[in-house]
């Protein structure tokens, strides 16, 4: 015999409340399987097939596009693959560092002014949404060309020879993603600023302790919510980014992002591609592993 329950005014037993559970579970479960999980199978499965003389694939299970990324080939090793990977962690890393050190006083001068005009501040923080990225990307290339003021300058200090553009290099690169992912940061840490208890703080200066200990002890533990937020939406599209290394960089700085999309593109190589997707797939989960990891030790501390 069930055992008879209440659930919000309603009597029921255990084996409806699960079937009922269920119903409203089966939608997004369905979901998740048919464009995350399945996909992910798939993409699994076509990275030990093998490609055919003519770019179709060959069922055939092998370990040679494994081989092939960590740099084993019939003419020998080379760290080629390796270093596009660590190039890309390298980015991204890079990319949330740069955005963070610039998101933080980007909040606190939002969260100074006064009420009625801070929409309008985050209103343009928020307006690099409404363009496409690859227009934003071009853009760069105008404020980059050798007729405006950056490239100028630094022809005038001897950085560039006359009429160079400050692209395509890693330089222009780093300017381009950081742009791109600035408001991916700002807006989650606006949030946690904006709820800053401010007591804490003046607890800290009154103690006597530095600009560096307030910010460590009583600013950064209260952010710390936003500011994961704002890594980890950085940190994960940063590290399989193509379009801004592609435009900015050119041929002379490739990232994972542009190895892929070569492997599905113009190679028609896609169980290769397919191997290098699930490389990056684990590289980004054991990054972010190893950030929760972290992020946990600085709580406990």
């Amino acid at each position: 015999m069930n055992e008879l329950i209440i659930w919000y005014g309603e009597l029921t037993t255990p084996r409806r409340l699960t079937r009922r559970g269920l119903k409203f579970l089966g939608v997004g479960m369905l979901w998740i399987l048919l464009f995350l999980v399945l996909p992910g199978l798939v993409l699994v499965a076509v990275s030990f097939a093998t490609r055919g003389s003519y770019g179709q694939l060959e069922w055939s299970f092998t370990l040679e596009n494994y081989k092939r990324l960590t740099g084993f080939s019939v003419f020998g090793w080379t760290a080629d693959y390796m270093i596009i990977l660590w190039r890309s962690v390298w980015v991204a890393f890079v990319t949330c560092l740069a955005a963070v050190i610039l998101s933080y006083p980007l909040c606190f001068f939002i969260c100074s002014r006064p009420e009625r005009t801070r929409y309008l501040w985050l209103m343009l923080v928020v307006i690099p949404f409404w363009t496409n990225m690859v227009i934003r990307t071009y853009a760069w290339f105008l404020i980059l060309a050798p007729e405006f003021p950056p490239a100028r300058i630094a022809h005038f200090f001897g950085f560039l020879p006359p009429n160079t553009p400050l692209y395509p290099n890693a330089f222009a690169v780093y300017i381009g993603m950081v742009t791109i992912f600035l408001p991916f940061v700002a807006l989650p840490l606006y949030s946690s600023v904006e709820r800053l208890d401010w007591s804490l703080v003046e607890a800290a200066q009154d103690l006597y302790a530095s600009r560096t200990r307030v910010f460590l002890q009583a600013i950064l533990p209260q952010t710390m919510p936003g500011l994961s937020v704002g890594i980890i939406l950085t940190f994960v599209p940063a590290m399989g980014m193509f379009v801004v290394p592609d435009l900015l960089g050119g041929a002379k700085y490739m990232l994972v992002g542009n190895l892929i999309e070569q492997q599905f593109g113009a190679s028609r190589d896609w169980p290769f591609g397919a191997a290098v997707s699930m490389a990056l797939m684990l590289l980004t989960m054991v990054s972010l592993y190893l950030y929760r990891r972290k992020h946990k030790e600085m709580q406990i501390v």
